[in-house]
């Protein structure tokens, strides 16, 4: 193999390395971004004031009788 050949046979799998690890980048930049808007969106609300008021017949009365 002449060495035209295998300095563009490096190249191009320096390339496909280097979009690989670009995308991998990103990826994880938005995955970091959504965890955040997830944490935020958690922390903002009360859980258990919407679970209520989407079934506010659950936990008012407790059956002792067996």
């Amino acid at each position: 193999m002449d060495i035209a050949g295998l300095s563009m046979a490096l190249n191009q799998t320096q390339l496909k390395q280097q979009a690989s690890v670009l995308v991998t980048k990103k990826t994880m930049e938005m995955m970091g971004q959504q965890g955040e808007a997830l944490k935020t969106l958690l922390q903002s609300s009360n859980v258990s004031a919407i679970q209520h008021a989407a079934q506010p017949h659950l936990g008012g009365n407790i059956d002792l009788t067996s």
